[in-house]
């Protein structure tokens, strides 16, 4: 099965300088992707010169001739920029052109283009942001992660419904538990929001294990974990500062002095294996779910490793027809 994704290439703290670079990596290393670059043609084609004639016979350049800024209102970039690269690439996957779009631009801005132009899938009121965060055992899927600040009871159990398909049909794993994220397992705990989510997400077809707490999302207590994106967006940011802190603080401590620099030495192959075991890098890549077509938000500060990610995400999703999957599980708990 080809697989063409569309790449929003001016999006992002870098623009081509990463986009470009990433999706020739990604198509070298996948024969069966196409990739469709857009952005302004005089940019894409200087960032392309170099790149190998057998992977460049796999990427096509789409022209825009705007960008979306990072600090750019979503409203506007919604009304006043049609030719954006960023709206330009959905509309590629509304069209059928493209299967998926992946973006590392501004995060509002992509949330209102995608659901004003692809709609949302029946029975989905709000797409959410989905990502999977690393754990002692793999990885759990967290949502929402941003995109829905103030959130239903009936809104909260389609985040589950969507983030158990996601991972039944990208993992395998053929009912997935879902946790909801709450200040204490007991059901008396939380506010009104989250009581009575867990009421509903009991009686629901879903494999629910219950309220979690913060700390059982990286023990992987559960395959699924469900919050507000209030809640979500805080989680996420405070754990990745966690990782960044963690890593600075122990290469202070080995190259405290001419004694732990030789024991940083002897410690390499361990350092360099915790380092890459909490990269956020590896997880780069949500996944804005609910949508009728398959959009990837990558962080904007991303590099070529992490932007590589997030095309893989996206390759995931379209290769095992995650879309699919969501709409049979809303239709059955319809």
């Amino acid at each position: 099965m080809s697989v063409t994704i569309a790449v929003d290439a001016m999006g992002g703290d870098h623009g081509t300088a990463v986009t470009v670079p990433a999706s020739l990596q990604f198509a070298a290393r996948h024969p069966d992707v196409r990739i469709v670059l857009v952005g302004t043609a005089e940019a894409l084609e200087g960032a392309l010169a170099s790149a190998e004639p057998s992977v460049r016979q796999r990427v096509d350049v789409r022209a825009a001739t705007e960008t979306v800024d990072m600090d750019e209102p979503p409203a506007d970039a919604l009304r006043r920029k049609k030719d954006s690269s960023m709206r330009v690439a959905i509309d590629l996957v509304k069209a059928g052109t493209a299967d998926a779009c992946v973006s590392a631009g501004n995060t509002g801005a992509l949330m209102a283009i995608a659901r004003f132009v692809l709609k949302t899938l029946p029975g989905i009121d709000r797409p959410a942001i989905a990502s999977q965060l690393p754990t002692r055992r793999g990885a759990t899927l967290v949502l929402d992660l941003g995109a829905n600040v103030n959130c239903t009871p009936e809104q909260l159990v389609q985040f589950a419904a969507m983030g158990s398909a996601l991972v039944a049909a990208v993992d395998g794993i053929e009912r997935p538990t879902i946790g909801l994220l709450n200040i204490g397992e007991e059901d008396t705990k939380g506010n009104d929001l989250v009581r009575e989510t867990s009421e509903r997400l009991k009686a629901s077809g879903l494999n629910f294990y219950g309220n979690v707490e913060g700390s059982d999302i990286y023990r992987g207590t559960t395959d699924v974990v469900v919050c507000d994106g209030f809640v979500g967006n805080v989680a996420l940011k405070a754990s990745e500062g966690l990782a960044q802190m963690l890593y600075e603080f122990l290469k202070a401590e080995f190259t405290r002095n001419a004694l732990t620099r030789v024991a940083a030495s002897v410690a390499w192959p361990v350092l360099r294996a915790f380092k890459r075991r909490i990269d956020p890098r590896r997880y780069n890549g949500a996944m804005l779910v609910g949508l009728k077509g398959v959009v990837v938000k990558s962080h904007g500060g991303a590099d070529t490793v992490a932007f590589v990610n997030a095309l893989g995400r996206a390759y995931a999703e379209v290769a095992h027809g995650v879309l699919d999957r969501i709409a049979e599980r809303i239709a059955a708990d319809a």
